[in-house]
């Protein structure tokens, strides 16, 4: 049964939320670390346009700090906090994310000639600074729709009609959504020549995280900002929860529909690739609502414990990512020699495990999986201690 209590009044805090913050970063690491080539294909991005689990890993968590903002905003606000000191705090914030970026990319060496600016946490900070200062500056609904609307449409124009300078026209001149040959990579390269994700890797100029397609992920954290708007109002939580469902739907919909003139494609962010991905993040989001909100999963002793992982995962989660993007590259200092070959240990336990399971898929599961739980420990210690690590 629902308490009665629960609605409709504002809520001040989601346990779902912190749920899916969890699962989102506990996937995140997996998938950035998903044993090799071996994996299932769900676990890899799709090589260009198209769709896989792994390609909405980010736009989930994105769309979560969307939703994050609302309820940081109001409890900041109720704390006595004003205007001047929220943006200050959030500028900082954006600021210290965008650092741990670079960090995170260039860790354990540095070199500024090759340095990448663009990553997923400057990403997740452009966003976060944009989306919340926005928020603080206009709390309307309207203006959030009408921003959404604008960067989306916006971005489509961009990429389908304005010119390539020196290429031409795209679908006329030049193919459209070209991986190399595009308005994205045409002002990346000169931007960061030299800088780029893919430079040493593919030779092909190119970033998923370039500044241009900044454009549309501000439309995947607006669409974070308005529910977690729509969460935050004085509606029953039955209400709220067929709310997510209902705007997971009209996304899905709508962005599959867009995809057939404009395609999904994690990479360039496209406009459909935003709304699909949103989609799937509210009917995550609405499935954890209602077992955890409406149907009092957290208020019964089992439920918590089976809670516990996500939680942990999800109360440090920016601390989790820095742990599993920091800790492959500091391990690779480690050498040891066996069987007439170099290895490093997390190299020779990938190989260990293909070596006793017979399916490669399975083997590369064994070893993300064990990653992510290595990752595991650190947070896990610091929610014993209730330590809780804000940018």
């Amino acid at each position: 049964m629902v308490n009665p209590n629960l609605g409709p009044t504002p809520l001040n805090r989601l346990l779902s939320l912190d749920i899916l913050r969890g699962i989102t970063i506990a996937f995140m690491i997996m998938v950035n670390n998903n044993g090799g080539a071996g994996a299932w294909a769900q676990m890899h991005h799709a090589e260009w346009n198209g769709l896989t689990a792994t390609d909405l890993v980010f736009p989930t968590f994105l769309f979560v700090v969307g939703v994050s903002i609302v309820f940081a905003t109001e409890a900041r606000q109720a704390k006595g906090d004003s205007r001047r000191q929220q943006a200050a705090h959030t500028v900082r914030r954006a600021a210290i994310l965008i650092l741990f970026g670079i960090i995170v990319n260039s860790f354990p060496y540095f070199h500024l000639d090759h340095m990448r600016f663009y990553g997923v946490l400057q990403r997740i900070g452009v966003c976060y600074l944009v989306v919340a200062l926005f928020y603080l500056w206009d709390r309307r609904v309207s203006s959030k729709i009408v921003m959404l609307a604008v960067v989306l449409v916006g971005y489509w124009i961009l990429m389908r009609w304005v010119p390539v300078p020196g290429a031409g026209v795209p679908g006329r001149d030049i193919p459209f959504l070209d991986k190399d040959v595009n308005m994205v990579n045409w002002l990346d390269q000169r931007l960061m020549p030299g800088h780029l994700y893919e430079d040493g890797i593919t030779h092909s100029l190119r970033d998923p995280e370039g500044l241009l397609s900044d454009l549309p992920a501000l439309g995947t954290a607006l669409l974070g900002l308005l529910t977690g708007i729509w969460l935050r109002g004085r509606k029953t939580l039955e209400t709220k929860g067929l709310g997510l469902a209902a705007g997971s739907a009209a996304c899905l919909a709508l962005g599959f529909f867009w995809s057939i003139w404009f395609p999904l494609n994690k990479k360039m962010w496209t406009s459909s690739y935003v709304l699909v991905a949103a989609g799937y993040s509210l009917a995550l989001f609405a499935l954890i609502f209602w077992v955890v909100e409406l149907k009092g999963w957290n208020r019964k002793g089992a439920g918590k414990g089976l809670a516990w992982p996500w939680l942990v995962f999800g109360s440090n989660a920016i601390v989790a990512y820095m742990v599993s993007e920091l800790l492959g590259s500091a391990v690779e200092f480690i050498r040891f020699h066996s069987g007439g070959r170099v290895w490093t240990p997390f190299w020779y336990w990938n190989h260990w495990l293909a070596a006793h399971i017979a399916d490669p898929g399975w083997a590369a599961f064994a070893y993300s999986f064990s990653y992510m739980a290595i990752c595991f420990v650190p947070v896990w210690v610091l929610y014993r201690k209730k330590i809780f690590l804000k940018v």
